[in-house]
């Protein structure tokens, strides 16, 4: 019986030290970077607000590709303009929702047929600030590019508004979607394409 019991108490500690050891090593949540929301709210309208009349509308939402990705999102005033109150409130969302690192699956066709072998870039807006990292994929046979930090541990992107810049190369793809890109997506819980039941934002070339 004493044999019993000291076993058992032998398999006690050497759970606990396992827990105390092992366990502390599980991935820790990974936590939202930090964005100063007044000022990137103000910095956008510096960015893109090319009439200084305090919103981003018509032409100047065309230079804009990310907030006009997102505009469902931010304009909560419905009229189709995005001002820095609402950009601001959008980062507070993003901030609420405690997400990091979400999981994207973006998909680039061309002529509707899948592209494969495409670099996919997501450079985030300037005026997020530094602590957003850009995100980096290479589309698969189906068009499909799983989107990564550098030096991240797992795949993934931060919640934010990002130019998207896609090159392929051996083909000569237009200015339009790399270095004088129209294209852009908003990364989070409830961006677009999570309505649609997509992975990620979809381009069509």
């Amino acid at each position: 019986m004493t044999n019993r019991l000291f076993f058992v108490g032998i398999l006690v500690l050497a759970i606990a030290l396992y827990c105390n050891s092992g366990c502390s090593r599980a991935p820790s949540r990974v936590k939202p970077p930090s964005i100063d929301a007044k000022a990137a709210g103000a910095a956008a309208m510096e960015q893109y607000d090319a009439n200084q009349d305090g919103k981003i509308d018509g032409v100047e939402l065309e230079k804009a590709p990310s907030l006009k990705a997102a505009l469902a999102n931010l304009d909560n005033s419905n009229d189709k303009s995005v001002d820095a109150d609402e950009v601001t409130k959008r980062i507070e969302a993003w901030h609420e929702s405690k997400k990091g690192l979400m999981s994207v699956m973006t998909m680039v066709t061309i002529g509707g047929r899948p592209l494969a072998g495409a670099t996919v870039v997501f450079e985030p807006e300037a005026f997020l600030g530094p602590n957003i990292k850009q995100a980096t994929g290479t589309t698969n046979e189906q068009g499909v590019a799983l989107m990564r930090i550098e030096g991240a541990d797992s795949p993934g992107v931060a919640p934010g508004l990002y130019l998207v810049r896609i090159t392929n190369e051996g083909m000569n793809l237009p200015t339009k979607y790399n270095t004088e890109t129209i294209l852009g997506a908003e990364v989070a819980a409830d961006a677009d394409y999570t309505k649609r039941n997509l992975d990620g934002p979809k381009f069509n070339l």
